[in-house]
């Protein structure tokens, strides 16, 4: 019954293994291994493109370098209102960028919209140096209510934020336009959702740089940033040997990837999760008194559900999240002694762990 998080599963036998074979034997250090040679030429073959791709342990690392690269100091970038980076990575990126501004948009919606940013660039300030110009435009996949964006809905940020320019006022070609970044920590579970191909869902859709997460997905410790546009890399080597996320064994992350990647495993653990997620949806909905905030689309459910009925199954020993009020969706209100919950499946979860979380709402439904 654990549903907290799928960063609380082990790893996945195939990645240990490759681990294992790292450790024999000797290596050079800081990525000059084969290892670390064979995720990266997997990950080339994988978005079927030439790119530069960085290894780094933690996905607030990821994602917060990948946005050094991309905007200066005194620039912003826009992203959701309950993004990771503005909620949960303790301004480490304003500290990487040297205090580029988070703006939060689209409050009260699973994604982010053309809409949204339309509209947020009718408001936005152009009187430069007074107003803070915004330069990159972040995204996660799947999104912070677990929903998924497709390619199209990826294009049609792009076109607002680039095509058309209108995103910093500016008339100049070689100047408009922001650069897009996508928070990949679920990407495998999207990717394994919808079933396009990785440079669909990535950079033939406009996306310029990808946090790509395999620690939620089987591996130990295992992130990639990768920039399918390679020029804006030139500055990253530097950067993470500042802020100390330069790993002298790499080779470790490396091996990670390569068993991840191989014989598309990694989306086989993705399905894995993505398919528990679906059924748990169909064994919650089976009770009347629940109800699902927003569709299951990879591997976490939003319920809302009694209070009583959330402690209870805390008590009992199941593993969840309460989740933020001011996430829910602007047609949906929680009834008194209501809470909403966020259930998230992983690649190991079996069919046992969902009978036995639904059997103790079953008989709590019972005995109330």
């Amino acid at each position: 019954m654990f549903f907290g998080s799928d960063n609380q599963t082990g790893a996945s036998l195939q990645v240990l293994e490759m681990v294992n074979a790292a450790n024999k034997g000797y290596a050079h250090g800081y990525g000059d291994d084969q290892w670390t040679r064979k995720a990266i030429d997997s990950l080339k073959e994988i978005f079927e493109c030439d790119l530069e791709v960085y290894f780094v342990s933690t996905g607030t690392a990821s994602n917060s370098l990948a946005l050094s690269c991309l905007v200066k100091p005194w620039e912003s970038v826009l992203c959701h209102s309950h993004a990771h980076i503005i909620l949960d990575e303790s301004t480490t990126p304003e500290l990487f960028t040297g205090g580029a501004r988070l703006v939060p948009i689209s409050k009260g919606e699973g994604k982010i919209t053309a809409d949204n940013l339309i509209e947020y660039f009718k408001k936005a300030g152009t009187n430069f140096p007074h107003n803070s110009q915004a330069r990159a435009l972040s995204i996660t996949q799947t999104s912070e209510c677990g929903l998924v964006y497709t390619p199209d809905e990826i294009k049609e940020l792009s076109f607002v934020v680039k095509q058309d320019g209108i995103g910093n006022g500016k008339t100049n070609e070689k100047e408009s336009g922001l650069k897009i970044h996508m928070d990949g920590a679920r990407f495998a579970n999207a990717l394994a959702s919808i079933g396009c191909t990785p440079a669909e869902l990535s950079w033939r859709s406009g996306v310029d740089v990808l946090s790509l997460g395999a620690t939620k997905c089987g591996a130990l410790f295992a992130e990639a940033v990768i920039f399918f546009d390679k020029k804006l890399a030139e500055p990253f080597i530097y950067h993470r040997k500042r802020t100390g996320h330069l790993i002298s064994k790499t080779r470790f992350i490396g091996a990670q990837f390569a068993g991840w990647l191989q014989d598309n495993h990694w989306l086989a653990l993705a399905g894995n999760a993505n398919t528990q997620a679906a059924q748990l949806a169909k064994d919650i909905l089976s009770f009347k008194e629940l109800k699902l905030t927003w569709p299951v689309q990879a591997n976490e459910l939003f319920v809302i559900m009694p209070a009583n009925l959330a402690n209870s199954l805390h008590e009992a020993g199941a593993e969840f999240y309460y989740w933020y009020i001011d996430a829910l969706p602007s047609n949906i209100k929680l009834g008194n002694g209501e809470v909403i919950i966020r259930l998230v499946t992983s690649f190991a979860t079996e069919d046992k762990h969902r009978e036995d979380f639904c059997e103790l709402i079953r008989q709590y439904f019972k005995s109330h």
